[in-house]
């Protein structure tokens, strides 16, 4: 296997080239020269990440797909394409056809639905998919195994237990142990309640301590070794259906330890969301880890410093740079409040280019 020299010598602030990692995931670009000029990034499950698709395309050709022909973030996009669902034998083939098409550097996920299933693609040697390992993958999906990893890396989980076994303390969190947004997750105040949720629940769970204290997330980046490039810690405002639309990015180096020390841990590729408590009786809880874009999307991007977003980088890393670590260095206090648009499309579902104001678009904020 051979090596393909980066887009241009590390300077200064970036001063080694990929190892082993990166090696393995220009696997599926054998006979391509990354040298010769920018490539695509490839974004599947596109769904109404609107935002993270703008952001991409202003950096470099995007590439957006979704089974959902009406999932308005492919029109962010320079190309979009309708793709099998995941679970079609389909649906791998169909995204290698694109990165060859499109000369695809890097496949990201915005869901954790596919990221197992692009971890199986990138170990084979078939997708350059920035996602971790096919075990991470599994892991971080089951929320009892995310648990149990945590803890055999000697990283703050809650005290989780499967239903039937002992329980430390009430109250409880009744949770499934797959799944996003929130759903079904029901608190209990004693061992009733909790064996009545655990019935209720269609669907395996697991029976987590109820975490007192205030809840934040660190929006972390790792590069194609594993190495943390940068870890952003956030409040947690208010959050719809799980997902965060109301923050503040904070000045807090114990968040910024832990969620580089767990990305790391885990070898996570790309971006991970790190959901955590601070609970004024046992202190850091992690009760989730995300291997994708949180919902809180836009607070990485308000606080990273200047050329260095989450998209820009991957962009670069893509082309076969190496980029230095840079943990820490971020701008604290930037608040977000997040909102919805639309579209219009004809016909043929195409965008009409009108709106409901005048340019279209969101109006700029007074």
């Amino acid at each position: 296997m051979v090596r393909r020299a980066p887009l241009a010598a590390p300077g200064p602030a970036d001063p080694r080239p990929h190892g082993a990692a990166g090696v393995g995931w220009a696997r599926a670009l054998q006979g391509r020269d990354r040298r010769l000029g920018p490539v695509s990034v490839l974004l599947t499950g596109v769904g109404k990440r609107y935002d993270i698709v703008s952001a991409f395309a202003q950096h470099d050709t995007t590439v957006a797909v979704d089974p959902n022909p009406l999932a308005p973030a492919q029109y962010a996009a320079h190309h979009r394409r309708a793709v099998p669902r995941i679970e079609d034998p389909g649906y791998v083939p169909a995204l290698a056809d694109l990165c060859a098409e499109l000369d695809v550097g890097a496949v990201v996920p915005l869901t954790d639905l596919d990221i197992e299933v692009l971890a199986r693609a990138r170990a084979d040697g078939l997708l350059p998919a920035l996602v971790p390992d096919p075990d991470v993958a599994a892991a971080t999906f089951d929320k009892y195994e995310a648990h149990a990893l945590l803890r055999r890396h000697g990283l703050p989980s809650p005290p989780t237990v499967l239903p039937g076994e002992p329980v430390e303390a009430y109250p409880v969190m009744v949770k499934p142990r797959h799944g996003s947004g929130a759903r079904s997750i029901h608190a209990a105040r004693d061992a009733a309640e909790a064996e009545f949720f655990c019935r209720y629940v269609d669907e395996p769970v697991m029976v987590q301590r109820l975490m007192q204290g205030p809840e934040f997330s660190i929006d972390a980046l790792c590069d194609l070794d594993g190495r943390c490039l940068n870890a952003i810690p956030r409040t947690m405002i208010e959050s719809r259906g799980g997902e965060s639309i109301k923050g503040t990015v904070i000045d807090d180096r114990e968040l910024v330890d832990l969620g580089r020390e767990v990305v790391e841990a885990l070898g996570v590729r790309g971006p991970c969301t790190v959901q955590v408590f601070r609970d004024r009786e046992i202190g850091l809880g992690i009760t989730d880890v995300n291997a994708r874009f949180g919902g809180a999307f836009p607070a990485p991007m308000y606080a990273a410093p200047p050329g260095r977003t989450y998209p820009e980088l991957i962009v670069r890393m893509a082309r076969g740079e190496a980029v230095a670590p840079h943990v820490g260095e971020y701008r604290a206090g930037i608040t977000f409040t997040r909102y919805y648009w639309q579209l219009e499309l004809d016909g043929d579902l195409r965008p009409t280019g009108r709106d409901i104001v005048e340019p279209p678009g969101p109006p700029p904020p007074r």
